[in-house]
């Protein structure tokens, strides 16, 4: 972005002198101050003072009504607590809106280290308002953080990264791994099962990985167990780089999480394996397919990234990541603009024990992003939520949270059984009950008894 040109001068000449004879006093005055170290301290918060207001510029119109209707969304329609945050966040005196997204965060369902309600509670002590909970290749943990999140006033996306490869179209170069960003609605997929099925074929792909890796680890003279390896995913959660590089570091042969990926297990490292990943192509089309969001994960970490986004927008890609902890990429940005991708971003938060992995919340995502974001997402979901709704048997009966299982018979009925607990009240302004009143006039097929 170019320099604006400094305002011509309209200072008379008489008008100069006073304020060049004040500057002068004032110096000596500063000067004089400046021999006590209350003058010094005083000093430094000027200088700080005028370096904030100095960055300080009033918030377009645009990005206020963006951060009202992106508060609206993220507080279900509450409009008293959407007003008091955005007059709140307005107020700080911020250079733009901001309102905390996190739409990239790894639970202990897969290579995390916190468990999703942990999770959920570390996002909403930072502020974050929206969560997309994004685990590796399963969706496992998006009930329990939807639950926990209930006591909050924090809105979750389900989301999953799917572990998929990319092979070259024109045939130069070598396969590389990529991860698409799956978001969904708050019902979730529209066709579930075909989407588990997919992902429980990358998962069990992972133990063979794992075998791979760890032969590959025997050979340079670092014997491990896959026993190990399981013991420390956990229960019915699939093997990964991540769980392998704890062994690592356990059985003593590295001194940490950075040093054995850093020396073995990196992209095309001695320990690096590949497991039964589907294209990425294919990926983006699933996720298209049932109903959500398809966002290229950390574009920045491949070898051919100009010819992976142009491919993977030929597929139905939605988005790239383009924010980070340390900021917006702007060579991505400008890829983004060149394919008229969304630009996103996220913590990719997993709790190592790593002082410098950004923490939940911590990426700046502008609220013109996001409120773009929901531009694309919520016709997808709507849509998504139809299809879900017109497929739902008559008379269901589904699991509602800790309350046990509930009889519905109506598309309202299932819309709230879905989104709300029993005794949550939800005002006259909110985006969801408009949505039930529109789902409830959708026709329900009797798929059976």
């Amino acid at each position: 972005m170019g320099h604006l040109s400094r305002p011509a001068a309209t200072t008379t000449s008489s008008e100069e002198e006073r304020e060049r004879e004040g500057e002068g006093a004032g110096s000596v005055a500063v000067a004089d101050a400046m021999a006590t170290p209350e003058g010094e301290e005083q000093e430094k918060r000027q200088r700080r003072r005028r370096r904030r207001n100095k960055r300080r510029r009033v918030p377009s119109e645009e990005e206020v009504a963006a951060l009202r209707s992106v508060l609206r969304w993220a507080r279900s329609g509450a409009a008293d607590d959407e007003e008091a945050d955005a007059q709140q966040t307005v107020g700080k005196g911020r250079r733009r809106p901001r309102v905390a997204v996190e739409l990239h965060a790894h639970s202990a369902c897969s290579d995390g280290s916190l468990s999703p309600s942990a999770l959920v509670q570390r996002a909403q002590r930072n502020g974050v308002k929206v969560l997309a909970l994004t685990d590796h290749d399963t969706m496992a943990g998006v009930p329990e953080a939807v639950e926990s999140a209930k006591e909050y006033s924090l809105r979750i996306i389900p989301g999953v990264e799917i572990s998929a490869v990319y092979s070259p179209s024109d045939g130069i170069g070598g396969d590389e791994p990529v991860h698409i960003l799956a978001y969904y609605g708050s019902l979730g997929p529209s066709k579930s099962q075909e989407l588990e099925s997919f992902l429980a074929s990358i998962r069990d792909g992972r133990y063979t990985r794992a075998k791979e890796m760890l032969l590959k680890l025997r050979n340079l003279n670092m014997p491990m167990e896959l026993e190990d390896v399981c013991a420390i995913a956990g229960d019915g959660v699939a093997p990964g780089r991540l769980h392998v590089a704890r062994a690592m570091v356990e059985a003593g042969y590295v001194e940490n999480l950075r040093q054995a990926f850093s020396r073995y297990l990196y992209d095309g490292g001695p320990a690096y394996a590949t497991g039964s990943e589907p294209t990425g192509e294919s990926v983006v089309e699933l996720v298209c397919r049932t109903g959500g969001v398809a966002v290229l994960a950390h574009p920045w970490a491949l070898k051919n990234h100009l010819a992976v986004t142009k491919d993977l927008k030929a597929a139905g890609l939605h988005g790239i990541e383009v924010y980070r902890s340390n900021g917006k990429l702007s060579g991505l940005s400008d890829l983004a603009d060149t394919y008229g991708l969304l630009k996103l971003g996220g913590s990719d938060y997993h709790g190592r024990d790593d002082k410098e992995e950004p923490d939940v919340g911590s990426v700046d995502l502008p609220v013109l992003a996001v409120s773009g974001f929901l531009d694309v997402a919520q016709p997808i979901w709507h849509n998504a939520t139809n299809d879900i709704l017109a497929n739902t048997p008559d008379r269901t009966l589904v699991l509602n949270g800790s309350k046990g299982f509930q009889r519905i018979s109506s598309g309202k009925g299932f819309c709230n059984s879905r989104l709300f607990p029993p005794d949550q009240e939800v005002t006259d302004a909110s985006e969801v009950e408009a949505l039930q009143t529109e789902l409830a006039d959708v026709v329900l097929h009797n798929n059976g008894p």
